[in-house]
């Protein structure tokens, strides 16, 4: 099961991202997906330091800081983590900047499409799971090679498992 963080100040937004994307999937392909929400990034970024995440869709502007701003915090606890960014408003040097700085997967406009939105986060989420195997494979094969012990093999994987945990 995929964990979904959704960050934005707007309420009915959140609640409209919830419902859209509860149980996403194609015929045949159901991506489970866990989704919390959060108004507050501060609130969102102390969940991420202690819970792991797959992916995280950030507004662009909220009034504590912006979405570029939270995921760049954000980056630092789960560097691993898929980002995406929801906006009203045609910013090009903000979405250059998200582009830029935190490494979006997608940028998506407001107002979405349902289907769009869908395959999306389908998306997002199937190219971290192949990161995610590539990465496990990568470090077995390291620890076959005798570069990578056990012992830090699943430190790490614990780490990514349980932010904070080392």
């Amino acid at each position: 099961m995929h964990r979904v963080m959704i960050v934005g100040d707007e309420v009915n937004v959140l609640s409209a991202l919830r419902r859209v994307l509860t149980g996403i999937g194609t015929q045949g392909e159901r991506l489970e997906a866990e989704i919390e929400t959060f108004e507050d990034p501060e609130e969102a970024l102390d969940r991420a330091s202690y819970t792991n995440f797959d992916l995280v869709i950030s507004d662009y502007r909220m009034p504590a800081m912006t979405g570029v701003d939270f995921l760049e915090r954000l980056i630092q606890i789960q560097p691993n983590i898929g980002r995406l960014i929801l906006s009203g408003y045609a910013d090009m040097p903000g979405l250059i900047d998200a582009i830029n700085r935190v490494q979006i997967f997608r940028f998506i406009g407001k107002p979405w499409h349902d289907f769009e939105l869908k395959a999306t986060i389908r998306q997002a989420l199937q190219y971290h799971d192949v990161l995610r195997e590539n990465q496990r494979l990568a470090d077995l094969v390291r620890m076959q090679q005798g570069k990578l012990s056990r012992q830090d093999l699943e430190l790490k994987r614990l780490e990514e498992q349980y932010p904070g945990i080392t």
